[in-house]
């Protein structure tokens, strides 16, 4: 095995959004990103500082999305959006592009929208995940959209709301990986449903997944490894 279980477990945000999720299946999804020690839990905007609450002392990261799911919040929302998470304890900030604007071309908006939200995050410690909506956009939009996140600074260039006509390709996954600085790490979201999915992103350079079945595949990796380990000669 070329992974070991805390390297496939640290590419996980496990994904607690779904907007018809109880405080108490919200609650129970926090406990469970900490069971497995998971990248983040991340949960709806409401809930963060509860989350944050659950998941002080943990290397699990406590996290919520922007402008979510649509991107069409003004820059002025989400930048308050993105100082009330902080200030709840939110370490990770998903933000969504403005979509409209990105298939209109206004290249100085997305860029301005961009650079608001990762200004005030990195004033605070914390990173940015800029998420494309890519199953709306041709590739010439995806390339422009690495270079600006580049430029501006951002962490994570995203595929996916998981909320959209469609999640993450292995092709926009190798697009997005190929337009975009060492420094700017990938992330998949919507599609990637089990161990062999998370591997193969892996493959292609994805440093982070969202994920609803990351109980599923982390005992899957368990199980593997612990295979592995007992067919490795002695």
């Amino acid at each position: 095995m070329d992974y070991t279980y805390l390297q496939i477990a640290k590419m996980i945000d496990h994904s607690l959004l779904n907007p018809v999720m109880t405080d108490e299946e919200l609650e129970s999804g926090c406990r469970l990103a900490l069971t497995y020690d998971v990248a983040s839990a991340c949960v709806k905007p409401y809930y963060l500082k509860r989350c944050a609450e659950l998941l002080a002392g943990s290397s699990v990261a406590a996290s919520t999305v922007i402008g979510f799911p649509h991107g069409g919040h003004k820059t002025a929302t989400k930048v308050a959006e993105a100082k009330e998470a902080l200030g709840d304890g939110g370490a990770e900030l998903d933000m969504v592009v403005n979509i409209g604007k990105v298939l209109s071309g206004d290249w100085a908006y997305v860029r301005s929208d961009i650079q608001a939200v990762v200004e005030l995050t990195h004033g605070s410690g914390g990173i940015v995940k800029v998420i494309f909506e890519n199953c709306y956009l041709e590739d010439s939009h995806k390339i422009r959209l690495c270079e600006i996140c580049a430029e501006t600074g951002a962490d994570f260039v995203k595929t996916s709301t998981g909320y959209g006509t469609g999640g993450a390709t292995l092709a926009d996954l190798r697009l997005m990986r190929e337009h975009s600085p060492a420094h700017v790490r990938v992330k998949a979201a919507g599609g990637v449903r089990t161990l062999d999915g998370l591997l193969e992103v892996r493959s292609i350079g994805v440093a982070r997944s969202g994920a609803t079945r990351t109980a599923e595949m982390l005992e899957d990796c368990k199980r593997r490894l612990e295979v592995a380990a007992q067919e490795a000669p002695r």
